[in-house]
């Protein structure tokens, strides 16, 4: 989370935040880092009435660049160790006891007891209590982590796609009437991808049967952005 004197941006996990991050902590003067991946309902009180910018992807996206950048570390994170089973399953088998975790009671649980208490500064910051309503509600991963993001924004959401994340930032900054420099706008427009995994299209790791899985469980982001499978 960094918050300007204009707006507060709020990083939605593998969504283009380490760019964005970078953006602003090189060319806001006054941006200020607030935590870590922290949802926007912690945003201080001062700040809440300011305009809340975040992004989204598409979910088969997301899916693919989490499993391929958690799959290459040495020490995956607690999530990927629980959903893949310490590695023994591929990436059908880990999404598919990742979409379903708010319905396995057994493996929730057993996440749940190895996720820290509080907030921290590193990782996915998702404490146990924050990932704990994922139980019953039906939803997948990705929108679960959206809407613990976001839906408790008091200030006007702003949420943008990766997909377009240049185009979508100069636009938001334009409706703010911040002013764009032109080495600000030369970075949004030329600046290399940050942070990115390293895999092939992601409609290459999917059959039907998975496809269709993300598309029900996932489908509030879905909607709401007008994602389509291989579009």
């Amino acid at each position: 989370m960094i918050a300007t004197s204009r707006f507060v941006y709020v990083h939605l996990h593998k969504s283009g935040g380490t760019f964005v991050n970078e953006c602003l902590e090189r060319f806001f003067p006054d941006a200020r880092r607030l935590g870590y991946h922290l949802p926007a309902r912690l945003i201080p009180e001062d700040l809440q009435s300011l305009p809340v910018l975040g992004f989204v992807r598409s979910p088969w996206s997301y899916y693919v660049s989490w499993y391929t950048f958690q799959a290459q570390m040495a020490r995956p994170n607690a999530l990927f160790r629980c959903v893949s089973e310490d590695r023994r399953l591929d990436f059908p088998g880990t999404i598919r006891n990742l979409l379903d975790l708010g319905n396995d009671d057994d493996r929730l649980d057993a996440l749940l007891a190895q996720l820290p208490a509080t907030y921290g500064q590193q990782g996915l910051n998702l404490p146990g209590f924050a990932l704990a309503p994922i139980r019953g509600s039906g939803k997948g991963f990705y929108s679960f982590l959206f809407d613990y993001m976001y839906g408790d924004s008091r200030g006007p959401l702003a949420i943008g796609r990766v997909e377009s994340l240049r185009r979508d930032l100069l636009d938001f900054l334009g409706r703010i009437e911040q002013p764009i420099s032109a080495e600000l706008r030369a970075f949004i427009e030329q600046a290399a991808p940050r942070n990115t995994s390293t895999h092939g299209s992601y409609r290459d790791y999917y059959d039907d049967a998975l496809a269709a899985l993300v598309a029900e469980r996932d489908r509030h982001v879905i909607e709401a952005f007008g994602y389509r499978f291989g579009a």
